[in-house]
């Protein structure tokens, strides 16, 4: 052995092998050097033996508890489902979503075997094989031995990760060895690969394959192509040099050193992989955005007000704090459709971007663009201070010290900033006191569609565009409701036995009011009336307010709030005779859920957005049922439907029929504000009802003409697109049969047909 030359030692495991044999022979005659000989050899084993025995004593720190091991601590995000099991959205600190090993494409699995450990299978969480690979490669400056770190020593790094210090560095890195040891005993194979995939950060707000399939490719990560598969596991070697949207060409390399690696160890063939190779990287990069996908306003609701309240008063047993939705994984299962939705949202981009179009060219002949003519300049001052002193830059400047005249000074100043069109964003240089004004010119809107029967809310759009103009039309903002409050006041007649076909005089109705003073409204377009008897169908169908007014005498504001209550409706109502011509601001969500009680035979059914909350592992959490009033009779509530159909038969709503075509059963309301400044539209049918509102941001912008400011042009257009769209699509079985008439209607009368031949044409009568 002494005569082997040194050429030949090209291993360390040899010339160990050599110096041993040299240090034994030439020393033998000395048993103390031979001990010290022995001593060198296996010293660094024994104390790496007693080195990582002391760390799993915890001699030199904690180490991951069993618990802590079977539930590690992960960041989770909350899912949003609807109804149809889409996902709506997420809320998250990491974007992380686990699935298990049998939601992994195999691909998946495969490509990160073959290129991160191969011997994956083989070893208990420390390969020793690899590693002394590894040892041998840095010492010959052979790289290309390969990595002695485990998949599962990876999994323990993520899981809890290394501290500063390079001392601390050093030690904790043989703390993975007893980690990734004790993950082995505690899961199977399979959950480790998922716990891997599950936790590593792919970039671009995409933690978890999950989250990463959907973001890079707009897909599952159990539908992934090969290459797709590759891909992402290309970048476990190092996401920031492999990152696909800042990197392609280095990442695209990288996949194809993954394919080969497949091929390597049997995955895939040669031919496979020279097709497969010439591939683009194939991105459909979406990355996700809360103001993207369906429903925006909606979730930003249930995430700022519904689940912050929830998450309050429930608590998280395993951490004894309350439930936090951006890391705890809740899953929340909502009652809106997907496909309805997003016919909502369609509708309303189409119908607004059309009346836009015509509210810019109206503002064209405004002196004060785009408030109305008579609005003064003092008034505009005040509005336009009082909107700059709600946004982010004043009070950001307060915060600085400036006075109020230093901030006004630097809000009129121009700046390069994006502003969102009708075309989309676009760069400009406008002062921010400008830009202010320039928003004000846009139209708002609130729409939402439900179920009667059982109150589900199936779609919910609460404005035109989430991420300029973030303020919810649907729950949180109240608007005048105008003439949609009048079926309320009818019903009440109804309710205390007033048939559809009693008449009343069409002549202006004095109500004198608690001050003493007389109230006496007169109808919406100036006509005085006719003197002739109108039944109350005519009336409503119609909208006179003279016939209004002469109900609300009878009844009283009290008694027609107190219906009003019972219809779910708790904004603030002022127990005044106005009311009845709709002085009240509701939101669109109490209007919708007020007017499903007529659809649904007389029984009240809280609108309700959320069927159950689960916590991470599918437990459920609570379910939440609606709350339900039987308000009217069903004999009660079909006769009011049947006033209501007559909007849509021959009164202010039979633009339905005409330029919708929607020739079903259809009961609803028209509703226009003073000087047109709001106008709604609620419709009924027995699956759906729906109702929205249009406006300006101030009640001083808004439409110089009736014909184009009622809410028959602003909104009733938004519901009529969407009926056909839901109309259209099978899949959603939303009925077009009638009303359903009940067994015993006794002797209500409900063809007033030859009363009202008898009095003038409806369009004479005055209406909104």
């Amino acid at each position: 052995m002494l005569n082997i030359k040194w050429k030949l030692v090209d291993k360390p495991a040899y010339f160990i092998t050599f110096a041993a044999a040299f240090m034994a022979k030439s020393l033998q005659p000395n048993k103390k050097y031979v001990r010290f000989t022995w001593l060198i050899i296996w010293g660094p084993f024994i104390f790496l033996f007693l080195l990582i025995g002391l760390i799993s004593f915890e001699v030199f720190g904690d180490l991951p508890s069993v618990e802590e091991l079977q539930n590690p601590k992960s960041n989770l995000a909350t899912v949003v489902y609807s109804s149809d099991m889409k996902t709506l959205g997420k809320y998250y600190r990491e974007n992380r979503v686990n699935v298990k090993y049998y939601e992994l494409d195999k691909d998946l699995v495969n490509a990160l075997i073959a290129t991160e450990d191969a011997r994956f299978y083989d070893h208990s969480g420390v390969d020793l094989k690899a590693l002394g690979r590894s040892v041998t490669g840095v010492m010959t400056g052979r790289r290309s031995s390969g990595g002695g770190s485990t998949l599962t020593q990876q999994l323990a790094k993520m899981m809890f990760p290394r501290p500063q210090g390079k001392i601390k560095i050093i030690l904790q890195k043989f703390k993975e060895w007893v980690i990734a040891a004790r993950l082995e005993k505690n899961y199977t194979k399979e959950e480790i690969l998922a716990l891997y995939l599950n936790k590593f950060d792919f970039l671009h707000l995409a933690v978890g394959v999950k989250s990463a399939s959907q973001i890079y490719f707009n897909r599952n990560q159990d539908s992934l192509e090969v290459q797709q598969a590759a891909m992402l596991i290309g970048m476990a070697k190092n996401p920031s040099l492999f990152d696909p949207i800042k990197r392609p060409d280095t990442t695209l390399h990288r996949r194809n050193v993954v394919l080969s690696q497949m091929v390597k160890y049997g995955y895939l063939t040669q031919a496979q992989f020279d097709s497969l190779k010439k591939l683009p990287l194939g991105l459909v990069y979406r990355p996700e955005d809360h103001n993207d996908g369906l429903a925006p306003y909606f979730r930003e609701y249930l995430r700022d007000n519904f689940m912050k309240k929830w998450c309050a008063t429930h608590i998280n047993p395993e951490t004894g704090k309350p439930y936090d939705i951006y890391k705890d994984g809740l899953k929340i299962y909502t009652t809106l459709d997907s496909r309805m939705q997003k016919y909502a949202e369609e509708a309303v981009v189409e119908h607004m971007s059309d009346l836009q179009k015509m509210f810019f060219k109206d503002c064209k002949n405004k002196r004060n663009a785009p408030f109305a003519w008579n609005v003064s300049k003092d008034e505009i001052e005040n509005i336009m201070i009082s909107s700059m002193k709600r946004s982010d830059r004043y009070r950001s400047l307060k915060q600085q010290g400036l006075s109020q005249e230093q901030i006004t000074a630097e809000f009129k100043k121009p700046v390069q900033m994006t502003v969102y069109s009708l075309r989309g964003e676009i760069d400009t240089t406008m002062s921010p006191w400008d830009s202010i004004r320039y928003y004000k010119a846009f139209l708002h809107t609130g729409f939402m569609a439900m179920d009667p029967n059982t109150g589900y809310v199936k779609a919910w759009v609460g404005g035109v565009n989430h991420k300029h103009f973030q303020f919810d039309h649907v729950k949180v903002g109240r608007r005048q409701v105008g003439s949609t409050f009048k079926p309320f006041v009818y019903a009440l007649a109804i309710q205390e036995g007033y048939s559809p076909c009693y008449q009343v005089p069409n002549v202006r109705t004095c109500i004198t009011t608690e001050s003493g003073t007389e109230w006496c409204p007169d109808n919406s377009d100036g006509n005085k009336g006719t003197g002739q008897m109108v039944t109350l169908r005519k009336a409503l169908a119609g909208s006179i307010n003279y016939v209004t007014a002469f109900l609300m005498k009878q009844f009283g504001p009290h008694a027609v709030v107190g219906l009003v209550r019972r219809l779910g409706v708790t904004a603030p109502i002022d127990e005044v005779p106005a009311i009845c011509l709709g002085t009240p601001d509701i939101s669109v969500f109490e209007m919708v859920g007020a007017n499903s009680t007529f659809a649904n035979k007389g029984t009240y059914v809280q609108p309700t957005f959320i069927t159950r909350i689960e916590d991470k592992n599918g437990k459920v959490l609570e379910e939440f049922i609606p709350t339900t009033d039987e308000v009217f009779s069903e004999e009660k509530a079909y006769v009011m439907i049947q006033l209501m159909r007559g909007v849509v038969d021959y009164g202010t709503g039979t633009r339905l029929r005409g330029k919708y075509n929607l020739r079903n059963e259809i009961a609803g309301k028209t509703g226009t504000t003073q000087n047109n400044a709001d106008g709604w539209f609620i419709g009924l049918t027995p699956d759906l009802v729906a109702g929205g509102w249009v406006g300006g941001e101030d009640r001083s912008i808004h439409f110089n003409s009736i014909e184009q400011g009622q809410g028959a042009s602003m909104a009733l257009p938004i519901w009529g697109k969407f009926f056909q769209k839901v109309y259209a699509d099978p899949s959603l079985k939303v009925s077009k049969a009638g009303f359903q008439k009940p067994a015993n209607m006794g002797n209500i009368e409900l063809d007033c047909s030859k009363y009202d031949a008898q009095t003038d044409p409806i369009e004479d009568a005055g209406f909104d």
